[in-house]
C-alpha cells in the first residue's frame, strides 16, 4: 500500500501525479490528524521530548501514515527506509537490518517504515524485536487492521500504538483547495458537485486527489452540476470488510443502535452492511440473537417476529426478502427491551461452576428402584398439582445453599406482568414455609 504522499521513482522531467507533488514537506503542513500531531498529541509530546519510541500507525487508507513516518525521520535525522510486507522477505529483512547495523557504527540512527506490517507472520514479526531492543532500527510499521488481533504481544508491547483517523469532510475541503492552488485553477464544479466529490472520497486523500486529477482535466464550457459529476465519476467503493474490523464494528454499532432503541440508525448500520455485500443469514441470526439477548420475555412476541422474517427472507431470497429482516429489525429497536433472563442466566452459570457438584435434595431426586426409595429417594416430594393454589413451596436448590435470586424482571413491558407473578409465588412460599 502506498502513501497518500509517496514519492515515484521517476526521473525529474516525468510528469509527477498530483499526490506527489502536494507531498507535505513538515509534520506542520499534514491535513488532519491533529490529535496526534499537535504539541498535545503523542507524537507531538514524543518529538518536543526529543524522545521517538517504536509506533504502530493504525489507521484506514489515505490518512497520511507514509507521510507521517517519513516526516518522522527528517525531524529526528534518521535514515528512513521503507519496505513492504508484502513484497519483503526474511532474506530482505537481514539485508535491511545489516545495512542499519553499518549505519549505526557510522553514528545514524535508522527509522524503518514497515507498510501493511501485519501481513508479515509471527516469526518475521519476532525477528524485529532483538534490533528494537539494542537500538538497532527504531520501527514504524503502518497497518489498516486492528493491530490487537494482527500483531504480536511482544512486538506490541515495544511500540506505542497510534491511531489515525480517516479524514473529515472539512480535512478533505482543506486538501482540495491545496490542490486548486496548485493547479492553478479552480475545479469545474457547482457547489454541489463539490460536495459530492468529496462525499466520494470516504475520508480517503490519496483518493479525493486521484478525483481532483481526473476532474481537472475536463474541458466544460460551464460548471457541472452533481448529475453530471455522477455520470462521469463512479463513486468509491464503501470500506467493509467482511471477515475483519470493520464486519464488527458495524454489527456492532447495529446491535447498539437496536438496543438503544432506535430504529433510523439501526437501519443505517444494517444498509450499511448489506451495501457492504453482508450476507443477509448472518443478519437475521444476529437480529434473532437481539430478540433474546437484549429484549428477551419483555415481549415474548420479538423472538417469533424475527424467526418469521428469517424463515420469510428464505422464502424470498434478495433483494425483496431482506424487507423482511429490516420489518424485524424496527419491530426490536421499539419493543421494550429487557436482558434480566440473560443476566439470570449468566448468573446461574456462574453459581454453577462454583457449586461444583453439589447434588439435589432427596426430596426431588428421581427413585426408579427399590434400593433409591429405601435410601430416601423422593421422599417427603410434595406434588405442586395437589398442593392448594397449585404450588407446594418446597425447595428445589441443593440442601445448605442459600436461595439465590438470579431472575428480576424490570417493571417493563410483559415482565411486568411476570414480576406481579414472582411476587405472588414468594408470598405464598413465605406462607407455606412459615412453621
Amino acid at each position: 500500500m502506498s502513501d497518500l504522499f509517496d514519492t515515484p521513482a521517476t526521473p525529474s522531467t516525468a510528469p509527477r501525479p498530483l499526490a506527489d507533488r502536494l507531498r507535505p514537506r513538515t509534520l506542520a503542513e499534514v491535513i488532519g490528524q491533529a490529535h496526534v500531531l499537535s504539541p498535545e498529541g503523542p507524537l507531538g509530546s514524543m518529538l518536543a521530548a526529543h524522545s521517538l519510541s517504536s509506533l504502530i500507525l493504525w489507521g484506514p487508507p489515505g490518512v497520511g501514515k507514509t507521510t507521517i513516518a517519513r516526516l518522522l525521520a527528517d525531524q529526528t535525522n534518521l535514515a528512513f527506509v521503507q519496505i513492504s510486507a508484502i513484497f519483503t522477505g526474511v532474506p530482505d529483512l537481514r539485508k535491511v537490518f545489516e545495512s542499519a547495523k553499518i549505519r549505526r557504527q557510522n553514528g545514524q540512527g535508522t527509522l524503518l517504515f514497515v507498510d501493511e506490517i501485519h501481513r508479515f507472520n509471527k516469526a518475521q514479526q519476532d525477528g524485529f524485536l532483538p534490533y528494537m531492543e539494542d537500538g538497532t532500527i527504531l520501527l514504524v510499521g503502518a497497518t489498516t487492521e486492528n493491530p490487537s488481533f494482527e500483531l504480536n504481544a511482544a512486538l506490541l508491547s515495544r511500540s506505542q500504538v497510534i491511531v489515525l483517523e480517516r479524514l473529515s469532510l472539512a480535512d478533505l475541503e482543506r486538501l482540495a483547495q491545496r490542490a486548486e492552488k496548485e493547479l492553478n485553477r479552480a475545479l469545474p464544479l457547482t457547489g454541489d458537485a463539490r460536495e459530492a466529490l468529496i462525499e466520494m472520497a470516504d475520508g480517503d486523500g490519496r483518493s479525493l486527489l486521484n478525483l481532483i486529477e481526473q476532474v481537472s482535466a475536463w474541458t466544460a464550457v460551464k460548471p457541472l452540476d452533481r448529475g453530471q459529476l455522477s455520470t462521469r465519476l463512479m463513486r468509491r467503493a464503501a470500506k467493509y470488510d467482511k471477515s475483519g474490523e470493520e464486519h464488527y464494528n458495524l454489527i456492532s454499532a447495529l446491535h447498539k443502535s437496536v438496543r438503544g432503541s432506535d430504529p433510523d440508525a439501526a437501519l443505517y448500520w444494517f444498509a450499511r452492511m448489506l451495501e457492504g455485500g453482508e450476507d443477509p443469514r448472518f443478519l437475521a441470526r444476529r437480529i434473532t440473537r437481539m430478540a433474546v439477548e437484549d429484549i428477551g420475555l419483555a415481549d415474548p412476541q420479538a423472538q417469533a417476529v424475527c424467526l418469521e422474517s428469517w424463515q420469510t427472507y428464505e422464502r424470498l431470497g434478495s433483494p425483496e426478502g431482506e424487507l423482511a429482516l429490516a420489518q424485524a429489525l424496527v419491530y426490536l429497536a421499539l419493543a421494550p427491551k429487557s436482558n434480566a433472563v440473560y443476566t439470570a442466566y449468566k448468573a446461574a452459570r456462574v453459581a454453577a461452576r462454583e457449586t461444583g457438584s453439589q447434588p439435589p435434595p432427596l426430596h426431588i431426586r428421581n427413585a426408579p428402584t427399590k434400593l433409591m426409595k429405601e435410601i430416601g429417594y423422593g421422599a417427603d416430594y410434595a406434588y405442586d398439582h395437589d398442593a392448594e393454589d397449585g404450588f407446594s413451596g418446597q425447595n428445589y436448590f441443593p440442601d445448605g445453599m442459600k436461595r439465590p435470586v438470579y431472575y428480576a424482571p424490570p417493571e417493563r413491558g410483559f415482565e411486568r406482568e411476570l414480576n406481579k407473578r414472582i411476587e405472588y409465588f414468594a408470598k405464598l412460599r413465605a406462607k407455606r414455609q412459615s412453621p
